[in-house]
């Protein structure tokens, strides 16, 4: 059994998207605090957001603020993907893809796999994802993993990075092993 992972290129870039991604989060939080003028210390957060609303907030902040805002709770879960994509592993066995990355341990049996299909055709990088038949998200039982990973691919969809040493050869064998397995199963119901 092979498993497949990053090649080096592919860590690398999602080494900078990450470095970037930490980056803007960071100008977020400081930016947040700037505008409202609030400090983070414990102690006097909640002081000192009070006392900036009792003052009047202009659209001049508030604008900012909610941007800002936004950006300080998106980037941790795109923070969270690109790690779940740093250490992706994808496993074909006879069972069925396995899937680890970060205490998520998947295994989606051939039978549940409908398509493979391509993402984004015009892009520079090739994107594909499998399409599932059902949910297999509920094998993680760490409820707050098992939130993350659904936020990150969906419940019915796995990618395959476009940043995996040998893709095409991952691709190729799930789409073999997927078609083998519907095959059989409407041979064996062709023939009852």
């Amino acid at each position: 059994m092979k498993t497949y992972r990053l090649s080096p290129a592919g860590r690398r870039i999602t080494l900078i998207l990450l470095v970037g991604a930490v980056l803007i989060w960071a100008f977020a939080l400081w930016s947040f605090s700037r505008t409202l003028g609030i400090s983070y210390n414990p102690l006097q957060f909640w002081p000192t957001l009070s006392a900036s609303i009792e003052q009047g907030l202009t659209i001049g902040q508030i604008v900012p603020a909610l941007l800002m805002l936004v950006l300080i709770v998106a980037t941790p879960l795109l923070i969270w993907n690109l790690l779940e994509e740093w250490d992706a592993a994808y496993t074909p066995d006879e069972e069925g893809l396995r899937f680890t990355s970060l205490g998520v341990n998947l295994l989606y049996p051939w039978s549940s796999i409908a398509a493979v299909r391509r993402v984004d055709d015009d892009g520079d990088e090739p994107l594909d994802e499998i399409l599932l038949t059902s949910d297999h998200t509920v094998q993680i039982r760490n409820p707050m993993l098992r939130f993350l990973h659904g936020q990150a691919y969906g419940r019915q969809r796995l990618p395959i990075y476009s940043g995996l040493a040998a893709r095409d050869e991952l691709l190729e064998t799930i789409r073999q092993r997927a078609s083998s397995v519907a095959d059989a199963e409407v041979a064996a119901s062709a023939s009852s």
